[in-house]
């Protein structure tokens, strides 16, 4: 797969030291750029920190990329959608929680009726919902919008901007 971004805490605090990662956790996530049959985005809100996200998430112990993908999907998107194409990766070199993220990233259309999400508790209380933006450049401005002091936001706003931008390439 290839390497779309690196995505560091440099990249938002000028200042902030390199630091040795070799101890770090590396935690592997899929995410996707879903559309439905009507070219709309599926992007989740969380409504109590003012941002937009792509759905996705952490791979769990021994599961691979498209079973992770296919079931964070479903939780947090109510969806089961088809892959139609490989993005990227994304590298996450998160220092303030001693992580180092990899986002294995597609493209998905919608299969079937729209469902809905399987939140959890935190994500409730954070206000998850699901919005569907008219399109990729509706996706990709409502993404761009959010304004944040917040290092993990930031983190998520980039890799999410990035991706989406990667997907209005391959329409191009």
């Amino acid at each position: 797969m290839k390497l779309l971004a690196t995505i560091r805490q440099q990249d938002f605090q000028p200042n902030a030291p390199v630091v040795d990662r070799t101890g770090f956790y590396n935690r592997k996530a899929a995410r996707a750029v879903v559309s439905d049959a009507n070219g709309a985005v599926a992007l989740l809100h969380v409504s109590k920190h003012g941002y937009y996200k792509l759905p996705g998430g952490g791979l769990e112990d021994g599961e691979d990329i498209a079973l992770a993908l296919e079931r964070e999907l479903k939780e947090e998107i109510g969806c089961i959608a088809d892959v139609t194409a490989e993005l990227g990766e994304i590298i996450e070199h998160r220092d303030y929680w001693e992580m180092v993220q990899t986002s294995y990233c597609f493209t998905a259309t919608v299969i079937g009726a729209k469902g809905m999400p399987e939140l959890t508790e935190e994500e409730l209380q954070d206000g998850f919902e699901v919005v569907w933006a008219k399109d990729l450049p509706a996706a990709l401005a409502l993404t761009e919008s959010v304004q944040s002091d917040d290092i993990g936001i930031l983190f998520m706003q980039r890799r999410d901007v990035t991706l989406l931008r990667a997907a209005l390439a391959l329409q191009k």
